[in-house]
């Protein structure tokens, strides 16, 4: 009987352990970071989300720009945010050669593996990559088609993107290089939430554009055609440190359930929602009971 005794209570020892082990992982605050317009505000807010209905506290941080966030993953200040393919291979790996979708995401998480010891999940599914859009007007009166139809007269047009757009080699420097050496009678810098509403009202001619943004809809707008591929595929994917990945390999696994869930359209939908009032966590509350992925 005393053995007996003594089996149970180190059962029962061993059992509140483990309660207290799990609870002590499961309450660990999750730091999640995204850039400063509103797709990543969502992209954020359906990570979150998601986690949260797992059981999980997190804390959502919005910062600058690209290489804030990829510095702040480095250095272990977050833990997660969400990167596109493209950024990543162009802006912090700096290549130039264009590569297909899967080509270009498994160059990334190779060498972001190798360089960084940052690994990359499966994507969400949609491709936001940039387009240059005008209005029908515009389009009809210098008859723009694709982005060569440019070259001639982007001396007489202003062009509207955000300051990130602006400086780097896969934004403005590559894209004029591209284009043989397509030069702008100005360029306006401004957050990219304003940039269509300018566009609108005549203050740019020329809007770089996210292909899911839904206002390309709501303000009729016509997408140029990149016609010499100058932009590569800007799938989002959850990146992490690899480290907390193998020490946390539970929330990986719940990321890893948000991979190719959504599209384009829908994405343009969702990110209408948030630039019109709705605020990114009710959207990505929304985007997950859609895909039925939470009650």
């Amino acid at each position: 009987m005393k053995i007996f005794k003594r089996i149970l209570s180190i059962a029962l020892f061993l059992i509140i352990i483990s309660t207290m082990i799990t609870g002590c992982t499961i309450s660990k605050k999750i730091t999640i970071a995204h850039k400063n317009y509103t797709e990543q505000r969502l992209t954020g807010q359906l990570m979150a989300v998601y986690l949260e209905s797992k059981g999980y506290e997190t804390e959502v941080k919005e910062l600058a720009g690209t290489m804030l966030c990829f510095d702040a993953l480095k250095n272990d200040n977050i833990d997660i945010y969400a990167e596109f393919t493209g950024t990543a291979y162009g802006a912090i790996l700096e290549q130039t050669e264009i590569l297909g979708e899967q080509e270009t995401y498994d160059y990334v998480k190779a060498q972001c593996e190798k360089k960084y010891d940052i690994t990359w999940l499966e994507p969400f599914g949609w491709n936001n990559t940039y387009v240059l859009s005008v209005t029908a007007e515009t389009a009809q009166k210098y008859n723009l088609t694709n982005f060569s139809d440019l070259v001639a007269v982007a001396n007489e047009l202003t062009l509207g993107c955000d300051l990130e757009f602006a400086n780097r080699a896969d934004g403005l420097p590559g894209l004029t290089s591209a284009y043989d050496d397509m030069e702008f009678k100005d360029v306006m810098s401004m957050d990219q939430g304003l940039t269509y509403q300018a566009l609108a009202n005549g203050d740019v001619d020329v809007n770089v554009s996210y292909s899911t943004d839904g206002r390309i809809a709501k303000f009729g707008l016509v997408n140029l055609n990149d016609d010499r591929n100058f932009f590569p595929p800007y799938f989002v994917a959850p990146i992490m440190r690899m480290e907390y990945a193998d020490e946390n390999p539970e929330v990986a696994t719940a990321l890893r359930e948000l991979g190719n869930k959504w599209t384009e359209a829908e994405m343009q939908v969702y990110n209408l929602m948030v630039d019109e009032g709705t605020s990114a966590k009710d959207v990505a509350t929304q985007m997950l009971k859609d895909k039925g992925l939470i009650d």
